[in-house]
């Protein structure tokens, strides 16, 4: 499958994750737009494809210059810094909110979670050839 293909493919499998978050999760919210392109679908699949530009072009950075932080706590502080992608995707989007820590944090789990079970299950990685 072409690259742009699988990331596509990524970002709507993650929209429909990001949609099962917000509804599993007190504290996160996708506010809707029914009269915008593709209707409220279209929103998830917005603010799916600026968490996957945060998480891909940030990500690694903070990654990074937080390795002491993941290594010391045995990989835990990936949680805090997925928290953190949310966050700031929240701040980015006027259409996505997170309400709090705790919230970014459960989020953040799984999102992470349900992303493992999906990359199981669907070719999503994006590798250059």
């Amino acid at each position: 499958m072409a690259t742009i293909g699988k990331f596509a493919l990524r970002v709507v499998v993650l929209a429909a994750i990001i949609y099962a978050v917000t509804r599993l999760v007190d504290g996160i919210e996708v506010i809707g737009n029914p009269t915008g392109f593709f209707g409220e679908t279209g929103t998830y699949l917005w603010v799916a494809l600026l968490f996957a530009l945060v998480n891909s072009i940030v990500g690694p950075i903070v990654r990074l210059l937080a390795l002491p932080f993941v290594i010391l706590t045995l990989g835990l502080f990936l949680l805090v810094i997925n928290a953190a992608m949310l966050g700031l995707t929240a701040l980015i989007s006027d259409r996505f909110s997170v309400d709090g820590f705790l919230a970014a944090l459960f989020g953040g789990f799984l999102i992470a979670l349900f992303s493992w079970i999906a990359e199981l299950i669907l070719p999503l990685k994006v590798r250059a050839s």
